[in-house]
């Protein structure tokens, strides 16, 4: 499986941005499919995830401001961001896994397959 990650940009506070995330290859219907996200300086960390059922988790920091959805006839998962902030600024990053448990969707060890990642950049 190989992953695209698109839909960076600038924008200012308040503002939304949808990320998309491309797949090639089959079964992507199965894969739980995460977004992470790496500011400078800053290690990886988990945004929002959702699984081959449709179950979907998120960041405490984004909850209710993010929605992570996914259109498996076009193999793509959509990542809806609403009231940025500044701390949002980071490099995007989708992954891709057949093996991630609910219980550590968070853990980027989990992930297979990543993609090259998408800037996102909220001004203040």
């Amino acid at each position: 499986v190989q992953l695209q990650a698109s839909g960076g940009g600038l924008v200012q506070t308040g503002g939304s941005l949808r990320l998309s995330c491309a797949a090639s290859g089959r079964a992507f219907s199965s894969y739980t499919v995460g977004w992470f996200r790496q500011a400078p300086g800053k290690e990886r960390e988990f945004v929002a995830a959702i699984r081959r059922g449709g179950s979907t988790y998120y960041a405490d920091s984004v909850k209710g401001r993010f929605t992570i959805s996914r259109d498996n006839a076009k193999n793509t998962v959509y990542l809806q961001m609403n009231s940025l902030k500044p701390g949002d600024t980071a490099v995007y990053y989708c992954a891709g896994s057949q093996r991630v448990i609910a219980s550590a969707v968070a853990s980027t060890s989990m992930y297979d397959y990543w993609g090259q990642g998408t800037l996102v950049t909220v001004s203040s």
